[in-house]
């Protein structure tokens, strides 16, 4: 996996996730096409996302940000940052409060910055999946989301513009950050105690929905769940340890 084909996502995201979020990708990697293409196409989601009262797209660089050379592009950063500011918009709905573009901005970018980060030091260690090991995951992907077939998860990402190449990339670069985030994290499995909290914080949760959340199944039921979640926020603290020894040797600018 060569640099100049990756396709960025948000830190964090889960393999499934990841394919999913290149939907909104699209064509935003270097090999989609002429400059002028792309460039066309973010003014007019720009345009599109201003008149239906989405984010400010207005003086966003070409260049969002450089990572020991590698650039994050404009393109790349656009639609990472509409999924997070369509995120955050669902949340204001919720708490009425807008949501603060300027901090969106700067975590998106911060975000993928890590992301990169990541990439490269696994590159580094000499990490590495295989085409079987894709394949292998995209069945799993495509079983636990109860599609049809492997075609029907690739479907999503190819009706926004990506191809199944691009899609494949996207796996096969979060992929590479799990294998990394996992040697760090090691082979701890998650206690009961912490598996009650997160139980209760759900409960918690359910309870300030009222009538409108959905009834929390018994803890015997949805342990495997709360185990992968558990596992999943472990990762999360986990990797950011080596991103932030990482960026104390790296050179990093963000032209926000």
């Amino acid at each position: 996996m060569t640099h100049n084909k990756r396709n960025r996502t948000v830190l964090g995201l889960s393999p499934a996730a990841s394919l999913i979020a290149l939907g909104a990708c699209g064509a935003g990697g270097e090999d989609s096409g002429s400059a002028g293409a792309s460039e066309e196409s973010t003014s007019e989601s720009s345009e599109k996302a201003s008149s239906e009262g989405g984010p400010d797209l207005a003086g966003i660089p070409d260049v969002v940000a450089e990572v020991n050379g590698e650039e994050v592009t404009k393109d790349e950063f656009v639609p990472v940052y509409e999924a997070q500011f369509q995120q955050a918009a669902t949340q204001a709905q919720t708490t009425g409060q807008a949501p603060d573009e300027d901090a969106l901005k700067e975590q998106t970018a911060d975000n993928l910055v890590s992301t990169e980060l990541l990439s490269q030091e696994a590159e580094e260690r000499g990490l590495s999946v295989t085409e079987e090991d894709v394949d292998n995951e995209l069945a799993t992907l495509a079983e636990e989301n109860q599609l049809g077939s492997v075609d029907e998860l690739i479907a999503a990402p190819e009706k926004q513009g990506a191809t199944e190449e691009e899609a494949r990339l996207q796996l096969e670069q979060q992929m590479v950050i799990d294998l990394l985030i996992a040697d760090e994290a090691g082979d701890a499995e998650p206690t009961e105690q912490e598996l009650r909290k997160i139980y209760d914080r759900a409960k918690q949760q359910q309870a300030q929905m009222g009538e409108q959340g959905q009834k929390l199944p018994p803890y015997a039921k949805v342990k495997p769940q709360l185990v992968e979640q558990a596992k999943s926020e472990q990762q999360g603290k986990v990797a950011q340890a080596p991103v932030d020894d990482l960026r104390e040797e790296a050179d990093i600018t963000i032209n926000l």
